[in-house]
């Protein structure tokens, strides 16, 4: 089985209840929920809270839902606890609660190198940055790999450093640099491994807890995506989400 388990944590530090934030007369969870729900690849969707409110929020619009620890560290702690009961789960996603409007064909897309390829244990997804706000922004992480699209690193700095040219809009033009989108599909037992590593040297310089994976040996396979994902981290990220989400909603009107 296939199945999508989404960590929504009440207690963010730089937007509290942000699980709950409404946008368009909805909780910013069942928008991540009903979003995810559009993967023809996923056969389950699990949301796991660490609140009773959002607990009985999600209940609410027909989600299931699992309690879990407040005192776990990340996301993927959580995802991890859920999976450990769910032994018929082969293998798992874990799909960010805060990104709303995430498409289900980003979902399928990192989903298929694992049904396609026995070797491949975790898949993440990239996008080619477009700006030199994205590339010099420390909150967009970049990434570089290899001809076989493993990761090689994952960093807050913009990697490749370009030696021989001037950064400005025209390295963009010439050389290719890709941003992660924060969506990961695992094996499950490669999940449950993975979780029960502890943190990493690089891990807790960049903070970037994927560094983990990678000091440790295991491999990660990129896969390179067309479509983009907005993060909700703050209150301005929120205000600029409900924007986008009229935006989307004056179109259709039209």
């Amino acid at each position: 089985m296939i199945i999508g388990i989404i960590p929504a944590r009440f207690a963010s530090t730089r937007l509290m209840g942000k699980p709950l934030a409404d946008i368009g007369g909805k909780p910013l969870i069942q928008h991540t929920y009903e979003s995810a729900s559009k993967s023809k690849l996923l056969k389950k969707i699990v949301i796991a809270v660490d609140d009773e409110k959002v607990k009985e929020v999600c209940r609410s619009f027909g989600a299931e839902v699992v309690m879990t620890k407040k005192e776990f560290a990340s996301g993927s702690d959580r995802i991890s606890f859920v999976a450990n009961k769910r032994k018929s789960a082969e293998i798992v996603v874990n799909i960010q609660g805060d990104e709303p409007f995430i498409s289900g064909e980003m979902i399928d897309e990192a989903i298929e190198p694992l049904l396609f390829d026995k070797q491949v244990n975790i898949a993440t997804l990239v996008k080619r940055i477009e700006t030199m706000n994205e590339l010099q922004s420390p909150d967009v992480v970049k990434v570089v790999f290899d001809y076989h699209n493993n990761a090689l690193y994952f960093s807050r700095a913009p990697i490749p450093y370009v030696r021989d040219s001037v950064v400005t809009e025209n390295v963009l033009e010439n050389k290719e640099f890709y941003k992660h989108i924060g969506l990961y599909v695992y094996r499950r037992d490669y999940l449950l491994k993975f979780t029960q590593l502890t943190q990493t040297d690089l891990e807790k310089t960049e903070k970037l807890e994927q560094l983990r994976m990678l000091e440790n040996g295991l491999k990660i396979k990129i896969v390179v995506t067309e479509h983009d994902s907005i993060g909700v981290d703050t209150p301005e990220d929120l205000k600029r989400i409900r924007a986008y989400y009229n935006w989307l909603n004056s179109g259709k009107e039209k």
